[in-house]
């Protein structure tokens, strides 16, 4: 039985449109641009922006997974209307102690077996609060040139760069230091822990400070040597020490160290959860 042209249109709409999400799923950058139409319009919602076909490489190449820090997790099948496709998912973005997804659905639609639109909405589902606009304005991701995907992107350099590099252990780590090294700019970064992983740059230091002492634990048998391994953490204050560890782990120092000698107790983030 032959296909009606609605049916027909369909089709093609559900074949282009399945391409396109296994080269997102296979991270081929040159694979998605070519399903690009020549006059297509990707329309950018939570950054109140329209993408050419001349921008969209360095914007698509920004966007792409990186690492383990992005998961892209379908929640629907995809439904097609005619030329227009429709998709819903979620991307999980994770930074060290911080954890934020985006909700996301896109309407695609086809011209010419190509793509010729996209509207691409997301929302912020925990975290902080991604920002709206009013019509004309410019949103705060507009400002900072950011995608939901390219914070799920810097979340993970700046997870990895302290993983690897270990800035906090300089007393003196600022915000201007870690975006330098990162290659960000101190709005971007202060926007994504502030607005999307809900805590300050200090906040983030300092927790890395103290899961890094909480593994030296084990050769601390004093509070003197507590003192010792905090200011070598990076803590330039012992109140500040005090106070992040009693927040994190619900004890004080000398607490600790009465319930768990020689650090025999579970030293993991995952026992005490913000």
């Amino acid at each position: 039985m032959s296909l009606t042209a609605e049916q027909a249109e369909a089709a093609l709409t559900r074949a282009v449109v399945e391409r396109y999400h296994q080269a997102w799923k296979q991270r081929s950058l040159e694979d998605i641009l070519a399903l690009y139409h020549p006059d297509i319009s990707y329309h950018d919602f939570l950054q109140n922006r329209v993408f050419r076909l001349a921008e969209l490489r360095d914007y698509v190449q920004a966007s792409l997974p990186q690492g383990e820090a992005e998961r892209l997790e379908h929640c629907d099948r995809i439904r097609v209307d005619g030329d227009t496709a429709f998709i819903q998912y979620q991307m999980v973005l994770r930074g060290s102690g911080g954890l934020a997804s985006f909700q996301s659905s896109e309407a695609i639609s086809v011209r010419d077996g190509l793509i010729w639109r996209v509207r691409e909405y997301a929302t912020l589902q925990h975290g902080g609060k991604a920002g709206s606009s009013a019509a004309g304005q410019r949103s705060p991701l507009q400002r900072l040139g950011l995608s939901a995907r390219q914070l799920g992107r810097m979340a993970e350099d700046l997870h990895s760069y302290f993983r690897q590099q270990q800035p906090y252990l300089q007393a003196d780590c600022t915000l201007a230091a870690v975006a330098s090294a990162t290659g960000y700019s101190r709005n971007q970064l202060s926007y994504l822990l502030n607005q999307v992983l809900g805590q300050s740059f200090y906040r983030y230091v300092n927790q890395a400070r103290l899961q890094h002492l909480l593994a030296s634990l084990p050769v601390a048998d004093s509070m003197a040597r507590i003192d010792q391994l905090a200011f070598a953490a990076g803590f330039n204050s012992l109140s500040v020490f005090y106070r992040c560890f009693r927040d994190h782990t619900g004890l004080t120092p000398a607490a600790w160290l009465r319930r768990f000698p020689c650090g025999s107790a579970q030293t993991t983030s995952d026992q005490h959860k913000d």
